[in-house]
């Protein structure tokens, strides 16, 4: 245990977001996401959800503020009648942290599976919610 980290952030995940770099992408994946097939890296936190991962990353972890949305999140397929109001939550989180962040990304399914490719890492969590798959690009730190 470390002062000032939170412990839902294992050691894996810690290692993950301290190798990233400005312009890398991280993958918050719900517990639907195929995370192992589209993941570089894979790090796992089943139990856990997706609002409280984003709450624990967000304090390390800086938003890129040379792009208009440094967060991605997928689409709802058209004509499936989802509404995902777990994206209120995330945007909740997401001003807590960054004031200046844009509004969200929105990506078609399979283009977000192929950005999730591209990802530096995913992480897969238990989150139950549809639709709760999340991209967060990493900015520079400024201090």
């Amino acid at each position: 245990m470390l002062k000032g980290i939170p412990s839902i952030l294992s050691p894996d995940l810690l290692k993950i977001l301290m190798e990233m770099g400005h312009g890398d992408e991280i993958v918050i994946g719900d517990g639907n996401f195929p995370a192992a097939t589209c993941a570089k890296k894979l790090c796992r936190c089943d139990g856990h959800g997706i609002a409280e991962l984003l709450d624990a990353i967000l304090k390390l972890f800086p938003l890129d503020s040379y792009v208009k949305s440094p967060v991605s999140l997928m689409a709802v397929v058209p004509g499936d009648v989802v509404k995902p109001t777990i994206w209120d939550e995330y945007k909740m989180i997401i001003r807590k942290y960054d004031e200046k962040a844009e509004d969200f990304e929105f990506v078609e399914r399979f283009a977000f599976y192929e950005k999730a490719k591209n990802a530096f890492a995913v992480v897969a969590s238990g989150e139950k919610a549809l639709y709760a798959n999340i991209i967060l690009k990493k900015g520079v730190v400024v201090e």
